[in-house]
């Protein structure tokens, strides 16, 4: 690699790279490092996409875990054999640079395709959109088949090759493999990655992702959902969302059949409970939607001008994006749930680890629930681990506020046990049912 650039800069047209790949043009920079437009020479001079790992402005602390995040890339990857997913070529080391080989897709993001069509005041039409969605769902449905989420799902990293009709899925190198919650027989695949490690675009990554790092197949979902409804309007999602309630209010800058928009509402629900929990699932519903009767329809419905919708931003502008505030603790009422509920939570609780509590009196074998209580009570301190955990399970049930809940708890009751932490958590979701099953499975 003769004249090869220091690392950290960029790396110039006709640079020879492993003595195999010709350096072409620079496709694109990220925090991770740089995206070049290559050619292998060992296989006729084919086009393939270079990533090299350059992270901008990380310490040498951060090096070794972005360098882990770029590897992660290549191992999801290699996993995937999907016509929708660039395949994975090579992945190797030189010069003090780490290059990651993957197949070129010749064609121009959904990013892109929406500016042409603004251009023309135009945007997608709910057909289009229907469609685009039935062609991108299997994609997702194969990769959380493998346990993987992209997490990163927006126009930028959805691409339409030339010449074919068939999207393709783009830049995995944020995709997270799921670690199970509690064990393989947990319903929910959820994970958590950690503070420092809150990744997704703002504005289509759902709010448990961007506040507290919780993903699952319902957040590509999220993310999906939010792409389709902006190729619907032509506005960036800031534009779509209500500041101070934080509802979705995209149905006002498109028209499209009542069925349709409910799919795309519960795709963009805020607790991921009550979102659509797999591809399949949205598939199914999209298939039960009627072809529109177009001479039965207005006009208007059908062929609204783009330009006759307020125009408030495009996608284009989201340079000034901002993130919503937060609503404020006073908004929130806390349901009450019942004694026999309580009750529930106790049981649970006692039978689990009740009997572990033991006090150097082991001959008290009948207490009362009120001794049984103030056993409890005497537990150590939350530890941290336990407290995400909670953290997280809240908020499959009531949403991203579960972090101002817990933080909340902790503040007014600082020397709280496990079984009154989790009472008081539990009182937060309003279905009974919910409450305890979240308890059986923190405390089982």
């Amino acid at each position: 690699m003769s004249g090869f650039p220091l690392a950290g800069s960029e790396i110039a047209a006709g640079t020879l790279i492993d003595n195999r790949y010709i350096i072409q043009k620079l496709l694109g920079q990220g925090g991770l490092g740089r995206t070049y437009l290559a050619f292998d020479t060992r296989r006729f001079n084919e086009a393939c996409v270079l990533k090299e790992f350059a992270p901008i402005g990380t310490g040498e602390s951060g090096i070794e875990k972005c360098r882990n995040l770029f590897k992660r890339e290549a191992k999801i990857l290699h996993q995937l054999e999907h016509p929708q997913i660039p395949r994975f070529l090579a992945c190797f080391e030189g010069e003090g640079r780490l290059f990651l080989v993957q197949e070129y897709v010749d064609g121009k993001t959904y990013s892109a395709l929406l500016r042409e069509r603004q251009q023309q005041d135009k945007v997608f039409t709910e057909n289009e959109v229907i469609e685009w969605l039935n062609k991108l769902l299997p994609i997702l449905e194969y990769i959380h088949e493998h346990n993987i989420i992209h997490r990163d799902i927006s126009p930028d990293n959805i691409m339409l090759p030339s010449g074919k009709d068939l999207p393709v899925l783009i830049d995995f190198g944020v995709g997270k493999q799921i670690a199970d919650f509690n064990d393989s027989s947990n319903g929910e695949q959820v994970t958590f990655v950690g503070k420092m490690s809150l990744v997704g675009k703002v504005g289509y990554a759902p709010r448990e992702q961007i506040s507290i790092g919780m993903c699952s197949p319902s957040s590509d979902l999220y993310a999906l959902g939010v792409t389709a409804v902006v190729l619907l309007t032509g506005r960036d999602p800031s534009f779509l969302m209500d500041q101070y309630s934080l509802e979705w209010k995209w149905r006002l800058y498109a028209s499209v059949r009542d069925g349709f928009a409910q799919i795309l509402d519960k795709m963009l629900i805020d607790i991921p409970k009550n979102r659509y929990q797999s591809a399949s699932e949205v598939i199914q519903h999209l298939e039960q939607i009627e072809a529109p009767q177009s001479n039965n329809l207005p006009k208007t419905e059908i062929n609204l001008p783009y330009s006759l919708l307020p125009k408030y931003d495009t996608l284009s502008d989201n340079l000034s994006v901002q993130l919503p505030p937060q609503i404020p603790n006073t908004s929130w009422q806390r349901p009450l749930i019942s004694t026999q509920l309580d009750n529930t939570l106790y049981s649970t609780f006692s039978s689990t680890i009740g009997n572990t509590s033991n006090t150097s009196n082991n001959a008290q074998n009948n207490f009362n629930d009120n001794d049984n209580k103030n056993q409890i009570t005497r537990l150590p301190s939350l530890d941290v681990e336990f407290i995400e955990r909670c953290e997280l399970s809240l908020a499959y049930y009531i949403g991203p506020m579960a972090n101002l809940i817990i933080e909340e708890v902790l503040a007014e009751n600082p020397d709280i046990s496990h079984y009154h932490f989790i009472q008081l958590l539990s009182r937060e979701i309003t279905d009974s049912r919910d409450a305890i099953e979240f308890s059986r499975k923190l405390l089982g």
